[in-house]
């Protein structure tokens, strides 16, 4: 015989949970899943820089490149049961959960001018920790989706460079990202890898939103793969660029414009970029030195309107800004993202050295980075990730 105690509990208990699995089933039916299930979540880092060391870290000094990277990693890997700011962006106040992709950003290698290591002794060690070590997985149960990019010194390794480095040349890096990344059908070898067509250019989409990773910067010899890629987009489809140089590039790393366009010291330019420098015929160093070539890149947005975002290392530190281009013509969002061994900032206060979590809402259109301080308390060896700024902004193609 059932109490009335009992009775009155099981009418109150019931009626709840009938509404709650309805709940669930209303979000499943309608909309096909939940919105944790839902979203995109993506690490992006930059500029692991093997083979070199940082001056302090943890208490000790001139602390391999390997062991910061290694902390790295062992700070993402703890994501997943962290819970988001209530910051009002994708996914406010929920657990992380599920990490789909880490992005490397490139320099993997660092340049190899001694006593530097060659890039194949640092791909070994980014192989281990990106790898082996990296243990979160994505909504579909598998290990998260490694995904690479060169950066200048990876390229400069496999190309050479106007001072010495020893070997002189080590392709691996740019080898080793080329069979991961394009995949083609017949892997590249050391031996018969050639920059000049070999270009580290590949793109993804993920649930309707097209995500392109473009080597080094989108000069106009990438701007040629990047408008074969896009003819394939719906120009209502939202589109991301990964690359390495921020939207203004560096005018060092654009090919020498007097012939026979030799990397030399006297230049100054560094050949990474197939396109030729127009403003000059030595490398300066300031800034604002690359206005004509930035002009078509702008144009190149123009005509794309929906290039909604654009993420970037190589000037190390993290920051959310817009782009406006050389004549303030623009409005391009980018994540700049930091260095564990290069930050401008990091490299001297550890406190701030971070990496960004991504998380990118399909159906709604909207994407959420989010600072990722990772040694807030260097002293901690049981320290989680510490959120700091964090920036939303829409995708939606007018």
């Amino acid at each position: 015989m059932i109490s009335k105690a009992c009775e009155m509990r099981r009418n109150v208990i019931f009626p709840v949970l009938i509404t709650a699995i309805c709940a669930v089933f209303y979000s499943f039916v309608c909309h096909g899943q939940s919105t944790g299930d839902r979203v995109i979540n993506m690490v992006f880092t930059s500029d692991a820089h093997y083979g070199i060391t940082r001056p302090k870290f943890r208490g000790d000094s001139n602390v391999a490149g390997y062991k910061v990277n290694e902390a790295l990693i062992r700070q993402v890997n703890t994501l997943p049961g962290l819970v988001l700011p209530a910051d009002n962006g994708v996914s406010s106040g929920r657990r992380v959960g599920a990490i789909d992709y880490v992005i490397e950003g490139g320099d993997i290698a660092n340049r190899m001018q001694p006593p530097v290591q060659s890039a194949a002794a640092s791909w070994a060690q980014f192989e281990n920790d990106y790898l082996h070590l990296l243990s979160v997985r994505g909504h579909n149960g598998q290990p998260a989706k490694l995904l690479v990019i060169p950066g200048n010194h990876d390229i400069s390794n496999a190309i050479g460079f106007a001072k010495p480095m020893k070997p002189l040349t080590d392709p691996t890096s740019m080898v080793k990202i080329y069979n991961m990344m394009p995949t083609p059908a017949k892997p590249l070898t050391n031996e018969n890898y050639d920059y000049a067509k070999d270009k580290v250019d590949y793109s993804y989409n993920m649930k309707g939103i097209h995500v392109m990773f473009v080597t080094l910067w989108p000069d106009s010899a990438q701007r040629i793969w990047m408008q074969k890629d896009l003819d394939t987009v719906n120009r209502k489809t939202p589109v991301i660029i990964f690359t390495h140089d921020q939207p203004e590039s560096e005018a060092k790393h654009f090919t020498n414009p007097v012939p026979p366009h030799k990397i030399i010291v006297e230049s100054g330019f560094e050949n990474l970029v197939a396109e030729h420098y127009k403003d000059g015929t030595v490398a300066p160093q300031d800034d604002g030195a690359t206005i004509k070539e930035q002009r078509g890149f702008v144009k190149f947005l123009q005509a794309h309107p929906n290039i909604k975002a654009y993420f970037h290392g190589n000037s190390n530190w993290n920051e959310f800004y817009v782009y406006h281009g050389p004549d303030k013509n623009v409005n391009l969002p980018v994540f700049r993202v930091d260095s564990p061994m290069k930050g401008k900032y990091s490299s001297k206060d550890e406190t701030s050295l971070s990496f960004q979590l991504i998380s990118l809402d399909p159906q709604t259109q909207t994407l959420t980075v989010r600072e990722c301080l990772w040694n807030a308390k260097p002293a901690d060896a049981a320290q989680k990730v510490v959120f700091g700024k964090s920036s939303t902004v829409s995708l939606k193609v007018n």
